[in-house]
């Protein structure tokens, strides 16, 4: 597994290294949260889809969160990461060999960490984070944001999760977990182990809230 680790350089004054050199961005100086943010890789989605990613980024940056993410630069991955370093925020990519080799990762990013397999992709990219974001996205983004929720539902993640539910785009995916409650597929208690955004500025109050969430045990007691 290789790592590729850019920092700003060294300014001198005098003595054997400037420890905080002029210029660099605001992440080098702290030990910022990092948000861990799935979404879309595609670059033929509709413009708004971008235009709220690109906000996602620039107002993550802005509040001093950093951002971890699979290491593209397409679609909205790209458009997010971008945003961030931009704004001066601080951008780790997590991408499988495969598509390195593809020259799909974002090699601007400020830490690049290249893996072999999809599973230690997301294994590494829940280990970074402080708290995850979905925006609208392909089987990837689902299967990404499920993982997390099947664990935060077992209690092994305590991690804030958001969904941002543009246009409603995830409607039809809320319903069908209103459907999985009705018929005692899971506790009423599920339901809060996520929250939901229309908006992109509305995310940031949600991670708070989200922040506060328990899980219940999984199974249902006998009869």
């Amino acid at each position: 597994m290789a790592f590729v680790i850019r920092l700003p350089s060294a300014a001198g004054n005098g003595n054997a290294f400037d420890l905080f050199p002029s210029g660099a961005p605001r992440w080098a100086f702290s030990m910022s949260k990092l948000l861990c943010v799935y979404c879309s890789s595609s670059d033929r989605i509709p413009p708004p889809y971008f235009a709220a990613a690109d906000a996602l980024g620039r107002e993550l940056a802005l509040r001093g969160w950093g951002l971890v993410y699979g290491g593209g630069k397409t679609g909205l991955m790209g458009a997010v990461a971008r945003a961030v370093k931009q704004n001066g925020g601080r951008v780790v990519g997590v991408i499988p060999e495969f598509m390195k080799a593809r020259e799909l990762a974002y090699t601007e990013a400020d830490e690049l960490v290249t893996c072999v397999t999809m599973r230690e992709r997301k294994l590494l990219m829940e280990m970074r984070a402080d708290a995850f974001v979905t925006l609208p996205g392909g089987f990837g983004t689902l299967e990404e944001i499920m993982e997390i929720l099947t664990l935060r539902q077992l209690d092994v993640v305590r991690k804030p999760c958001v969904l941002l539910n543009q246009d409603g785009f995830y409607d039809a995916l809320l319903q069908l977990f209103d459907r999985m409650l009705r018929e005692n597929f899971f506790k009423p208690s599920n339901l809060d182990l996520f929250r939901v955004a229309a908006t992109v500025p509305e995310i940031f109050p949600q991670i708070e809230l989200a922040a506060q969430a328990k899980a219940e045990p999984k199974w249902f007691e006998t009869r």
